[in-house]
């Protein structure tokens, strides 16, 4: 079964604006969305995902090394990449976003950290996330893996779920049972009012989950948290193990 064609966003926002501190000495010389995992740039995971769902355009802001991710996005078709330039200021995850707004358009966008990688399931978590988005419920539908078991995580997870998909963010002395895997589906209307200067992302999470329109959607298939190069191997074990 697939999603109808208008189901599924015709846009993405791309993250890969950051430094990469802890995937450092890789990142002296490349920004981390171009260190490679199993034999592609962890842009290019991403960027094959989105155009796998049929998404058109993925706005993807640099600023760390941006002239590397410039050049390796400049071929690139499907999606289409244009490039929201941070070089002079970097916004952080939530002002890079207000600052592509108008490439994005006024339809529910997918949002995507570039370092985030997956395994699929039976259906691709993308469809998925575009067959569970309710627009009239939701202003941000957010991809989640389990706290244990993700490759690489060893974090104490980001949200708890109730039945009916609503999140709550964890408190500070607890253990969540999920972590978020660096995929959403954002409505424009949740970045009504936001600053315009650099802010996190997770503001706007609070604010929705404190309306009651912040909602979660469980991975299916095996997340890999990549964020040292030590990771990369474990990850790359996982993929080579999933396709043996």
């Amino acid at each position: 079964m697939t999603v109808p064609q208008t189901a599924i966003p015709r846009s993405a926002m791309v993250l890969a604006a950051g430094f990469g501190a802890r995937m450092r000495p890789l990142t002296a010389t490349m920004p981390k969305p171009l260190v490679q995992v199993d034999g592609r740039a962890l842009l290019d995971h991403v960027l094959d995902r989105l155009a796998d769902a049929g998404v058109e355009r993925a706005v993807v802001n640099v600023h760390y090394l941006a002239e590397q991710i410039i050049a390796h996005t400049a071929a690139r078709a499907k999606p289409k990449v244009t490039i929201s330039d941070e070089r002079g200021l970097l916004l952080d995850t939530g002002g890079g976003v207000v600052k592509a707004l108008a490439e994005l358009g006024d339809a529910p966008f997918f949002h995507i950290n570039s370092d985030t990688i997956w395994i699929d399931g039976v259906k691709p978590n993308l469809l998925r996330l575009a067959e569970g988005f309710d627009a009239a419920a939701m202003d941000a539908l957010l991809l989640l893996a389990p706290t244990a078991g993700s490759v690489g995580y060893a974090g104490r997870g980001d949200f708890t779920m109730a039945p009916d998909g609503r999140l709550q963010r964890r408190g500070e002395r607890d253990v969540a049972p999920f972590v978020y895997a660096g995929a959403a589906i954002l409505s424009p209307s949740l970045f009504a009012g936001a600053p315009r200067d650099a802010f996190p992302l997770t503001a706007l999470f609070d604010r929705a989950a404190a309306a009651g329109r912040l909602a979660g959607l469980r991975l299916e298939g095996l997340w890999m948290h990549v964020g040292t190069p030590e990771a990369i191997v474990e990850a790359e074990q996982a993929i080579r193990a999933s396709t043996a």
